[in-house]
């Protein structure tokens, strides 16, 4: 998936950059996310296109970029998590983002909604309260999607590519 130009937007980097930079965050680097990514790039692509969202619908952007970044901040793994017993990964790794976020920085109400709702399609933590939820919420699953499809198709057009050298051309001595 192509990296965003976040890092050249200066707004952006201004209302994150106490995040984004924070050891805790960085080291959702080295966690694999969606099969082909990392957890702290999934977080920064939901965070920089659910700013971008809200900042031309005239919302929060501030709280969406924020919210966006944090949304999945935590560092177990699917197993980890079921063993802490506070439900399906869907409802727990909410819960665990929003505690972590806590511990970091302070936030709002909505960035609160934002965290711990952005699973609500497959969870059962209620609807969200604000646009900006339904934004992250939304912006998440389309990021999620494109980084499992787009390597699965580079990988699948690189196979197909190499299965079509490897064919020996048909003879075509036809005699008519």
């Amino acid at each position: 998936m192509p990296q965003s130009h976040w890092k050249n937007d200066v707004e952006y980097v201004a209302l994150v950059e106490d995040l984004i930079y924070h050891e805790e965050l960085l080291h959702m680097e080295t966690i694999t996310h969606h099969h082909f990514t990392n957890r702290l790039e999934h977080s920064i692509r939901v965070s920089y296109k659910s700013y971008q969202l809200a900042k031309k619908w005239k919302l929060d952007a501030r709280s969406t970029a924020r919210a966006g970044l944090l949304h999945d901040f935590f560092h177990e793994d699917r197993v980890a998590v079921a063993q802490l017993n506070i439900g399906a990964h869907a409802d727990a790794h909410p819960k665990i983002a929003c505690e972590n976020a806590c511990r970091i920085t302070e936030i709002s109400s909505l960035e609160r909604d934002i965290i711990l709702k952005h699973m609500f399609l497959v969870s059962r933590c209620g609807l969200p309260r604000y646009k900006e939820s339904f934004v992250v919420t939304y912006v998440d699953k389309y990021v999620a999607i494109r980084e499992v499809v787009e390597p699965i198709k580079e990988i699948a057009g690189s196979r197909l590519r190499n299965l079509v050298s490897k064919l020996s051309p048909v003879n075509l001595n036809i005699n008519i």
